[in-house]
């Protein structure tokens, strides 16, 4: 009886270590388009901006690289999907979005991602898939027409919006990409190593387009302006990196070791609240009523269509969290 008690006691502390976990990593994905959008006001391109973010994020993940590097022989096509797809694309999107429209309203039109994943999988794999993930996706969908204030004639930047579902279509490609590998049984790659390889080939990708010798170094020496409030460029610079680069993929692997997949993609959704309260606060971006209703019922919708997730082996579709909590989940058994 006491040894039962025990165990059960180190598996209630191990599910709420995943759960601080899972929070955490859910506030620094969320704190990187707060911290990234006075960069860019102070004169920062987007790309340079994601650029300095990839490839900061690949020095400090480097010596992961290094021990996993016998993936670059196992697993190219991954390796390239999530450095082309999950990091590059998704980034490049998402930051040349928020310097048009609010950081909330980009998240959340990047939350349709796995609405998107079921009509992939419906329309063009031509699988079927439950009432359920039906019901997520036109939960989904009808909040983004309130998002966006359909009924206004879009009131926002219509390239931001188009940036925006990018950003959502480059998870769907690296969703597909990456489920095409998950029958690997006992061969699943290392989530870490994937990570670490995705930053280096997404700064790589990310050199070559954003050409970071054309930047304008000097901004990173002086402030930028966080709702009028100045704020020094590199440390604003180094939360992008450490914080919502490492910190946040890091914690997000570690919380699924710990959690089901499906509780991680749950609290995963507070991303998109927590990037919409902070913009908020710290930008002044200001939502309205109908707009915040809209967000919530994106969220139920993608919550719904992350829950209809069929166990693995399914014929049914699959689509649960954002690209690195997906990773994750596949990396358990690592």
């Amino acid at each position: 009886m006491p040894v039962h008690m025990t165990e059960s006691g180190r598996a209630d502390r191990g599910k709420g270590v995943g759960l601080g976990l899972a929070l955490a990593s859910a506030l620094a994905f969320g704190g990187s388009g707060v911290a990234a959008k006075p960069l860019i006001e102070a004169g920062l391109d987007p790309l340079h901006v994601v650029w300095l973010r990839v490839a900061g994020a690949a020095l400090v993940m480097l010596p992961l690289a290094v021990r996993h590097r016998a993936l670059v022989r196992r697993r190219p096509a991954l390796l390239a999907g999530f450095a082309l797809l999950a990091v590059a694309g998704v980034q490049a999107c998402y930051f040349a979005a928020i310097s048009r429209i609010p950081v909330g309203v980009a998240l959340l039109v990047e939350y349709l991602a796995p609405a998107l994943v079921l009509g992939w999988v419906r329309f063009v794999q031509r699988r079927p898939v439950t009432r359920a993930a039906a019901l997520g996706v036109v939960l989904a969908a009808g909040g983004l027409a309130c998002v966006v204030e359909v009924w206004s004639g879009l009131s926002f930047d219509v390239l931001g919006l188009l940036l925006a579902l990018g950003a959502a279509c480059c998870q769907v490609g690296y969703f597909v990409l990456s489920d095409q590998g998950s029958d690997s049984g006992e061969d699943v790659p290392d989530p870490l190593g994937v990570i670490a390889y995705g930053l280096l080939g997404g700064a790589a990708v990310l050199t070559a387009v954003a050409r970071p010798w054309s930047m304008d170094w000097s901004v990173l020496a002086h402030s930028a302006r966080m709702d009028g409030t100045p704020v020094p460029a590199w440390l604003l610079l180094a939360w992008i990196v450490l914080v919502a680069t490492v910190v946040a993929y890091i914690t997000g692997v570690l919380s699924v070791r710990r959690l089901s997949p499906q509780v991680a993609g749950v609290v995963a959704c507070l991303e998109a609240v927590i990037a919409t309260v902070l913009a908020w606060v710290l930008l002044g971006e200001h939502l309205s009523a109908p707009q915040i209703a809209g967000g919530g019922l994106v969220l139920v919708g993608a919550f719904i269509a992350q829950s209809s997730t069929p166990a693995k082996g399914s014929a049914e579709p699959v689509a649960s969290g954002t690209p690195e909590r997906e990773l994750s989940a596949r990396g358990t058994a690592a």
